[in-house]
């Protein structure tokens, strides 16, 4: 199966060809494409996505079933989790352990998350995973939205 990372309540394994389908769907819930700029896929332009070299596609799982989505880029994290899952401390743990795991199994001095000021649930979820508030922007050619940059703490 390949790389796990384990957090206390969730694992984090690497997405491949057969979560395609799953990613593509997610992405389609409207509850899901609002935090992330309303963008939905193809099925071919999700395995472009999957195909990506400098970006790391990862399923978060709780007990063996597909929760959510994180992805690691140079400059930090991106994650949702599906609307069930939401609330339940879940999201906090899965970015943990991964921050935890760049951070002390591959040397990385230094994990980011921009979330977007308005969706206050995920801001409040990095802070409970130990990211915190370091600077605000207005939208940019990343960001639709006035954004939030946050770095973890532990």
């Amino acid at each position: 199966m390949g790389i796990q990372v384990r957090g206390r309540l969730t694992t984090l394994r690497p997405a491949d060809a057969g979560d395609v389908e799953r990613l593509v769907a997610w992405h389609a819930d409207p509850e899901v494409s609002r935090y992330w700029d309303d963008e939905t896929f193809t099925i071919a332009e999700m395995e472009e996505r999957l195909a990506r070299g400098d970006v790391e596609a990862w399923i978060v799982e709780e007990h063996g079933e597909p929760i959510g989505y994180l992805q690691v880029h140079p400059d930090g994290l991106d994650m949702f989790l599906v609307p069930f899952a939401r609330g339940g401390g879940l999201g906090p743990d899965a970015a943990r352990a991964m921050t935890e795991h760049l951070i002390h199994e591959r040397g990385r001095d230094r994990v980011t998350v921009d979330p977007y000021a308005w969706n206050e649930g995920a801001v409040r979820a990095w802070e409970r995973a130990g990211f915190v508030e370091v600077s605000r922007h207005e939208a940019d050619a990343e960001h639709t939205a006035p954004w939030i940059l946050m770095e973890y703490r532990g």
